[in-house]
């Protein structure tokens, strides 16, 4: 842990509080000051596990300002942190540990009446699927989290938003190298990655494509030629409709220019759907297929595999509501399970999980969710925002 991040952490934490005491007594001021963070304990228990116990803490602090101009344009700024520790035991002999504090956003942006440009550490995501998400390019969020917890990227981030609902993004992102969603390889930091994406609002729904380009390094696998520098390029389309039950799709395309065997080229391909049936306070059920090859030639479809996943929420009241998730991967016939129950205290959310994963957590991408642990488990997990 730095003491640096933690003494600078202190006084914007410090400030915050002075300065919105202070703004409150001003009535009409363009300046806004916010000061929140969530805080969240869990704790878990995996027997099949050799380190089968879990325990962990998390708190994220966000500071907000904004300024509005007088034409009601406005910029704003967001640091937040990411603070965090755990530890993996078998009682009580063997442990592991691991805790950092680590920047989690630091951006600004100023926002017009019909765009917005953001510079900084951010979180960027879009598509249409809901669980098995080919477009996970850019984070790390994990379906089963309620939280909905992920790293963010080093970017410049631009849109524009059209009358009729149409929508232009561009961005250039740098400085990040960890693998993302169904990346395999690391990418070169040291080179910026750059694309864009329009959004079209069609007849009962929305279309979009998006293009991609970064450079790949694959010295972070075994069995494959080593490139520091690998081009790549991304092309995707997907759509969503309600034609009384909601439908999408999302096709992605991906090749390298380099050969680099079965990773040259990957295609996905996911189709859901999802309906609310009129069950008491209303069960909504969705489904989603996922098709995936890795080829040496583009759309030669040699090495592909299935994952099918399915969900199901239903509210038990205005406090209370139950979800479950399951994905079972066709070809090599691993089934995981989550189920989660979740219920509103007066200032704090509490959540009792159940989960069965396969040693392999095949169409599950890279994500942050600390409840990967194979074989079957229970969590329990309290969470509290201010």
């Amino acid at each position: 842990m730095n003491p640096k991040i933690i003494i600078i952490l202190t006084l914007l934490i410090l400030f915050s509080i002075r300065v919105d005491a202070q703004l409150d007594t001003i009535k009409e001021s363009p300046h806004k000051f916010e000061f929140d963070g969530q805080a969240s304990a869990y704790t878990s228990y995996s027997p099949k596990n050799a380190l089968e116990m879990f325990l962990g803490g998390r708190y994220l602090p966000e500071l907000n300002y904004a300024y509005t101009f007088k034409n009601e344009s406005m910029l704003d700024f967001e640091a937040s942190a990411n603070m965090y520790g755990s530890v993996l035991f078998h009682p009580f002999n063997n442990s592991k540990t691991d805790g950092d504090i680590a920047p989690y956003r630091i951006w600004g942006r100023f926002t017009g009446k019909q765009y917005e440009l953001r510079i900084g550490l951010q979180k960027i995501n879009f598509g249409t699927a809901m669980m098995l998400r080919p477009l996970q390019w850019f984070d790390e969020v994990d379906p089963r989290d309620p939280l909905q917890f992920t790293t963010g990227v080093y970017g410049v981030l631009g849109r524009y938003y059209f009358l009729n609902n149409a929508n232009i993004w561009a961005w250039t992102l740098y400085g990040n190298e960890n693998p993302r969603g169904f990346e395999l390889m690391k990418n070169n930091r040291d080179i910026p990655e750059s694309g864009g994406r329009v959004q079209l609002p069609v007849p009962r729904g929305e279309i979009g494509g998006t293009y991609h380009h970064r450079n790949a390094s694959s010295a972070n696998l075994q069995g494959f030629a080593f490139y520091d520098n690998i081009p790549e390029n991304r092309y995707a389309l997907d759509g969503k409709w309600d034609v009384g039950v909601g439908v999408w799709f999302e096709a992605v395309y991906i090749n390298k220019a380099k050969k680099v065997g079965m990773l040259t080229n990957q295609t996905y391909l996911t189709l859901g759907v999802d309906y609310t049936f009129g069950i008491g306070s209303g069960l909504n059920v969705t489904l989603e297929n996922m098709l995936s090859t890795y080829d040496k030639k583009a759309f030669a479809f040699e090495k592909t595999s299935n994952v099918t996943a399915t969900s199901i929420m239903y509210p038990l009241g205005f406090f209370d509501n139950i979800s479950a998730m399951a994905y079972y991967a066709w070809e090599s016939e691993n089934f995981s399970f989550f189920i989660n129950y979740e219920h509103q205290f007066k200032k704090l959310t509490g959540y009792i999980m159940a989960y069965y994963n396969p040693d392999s957590q095949s169409g599950m991408g890279t994500t942050q969710f600390e409840n990967s642990f194979s074989g079957p488990g229970v969590r329990l997990m309290l969470v509290y925002n201010h």
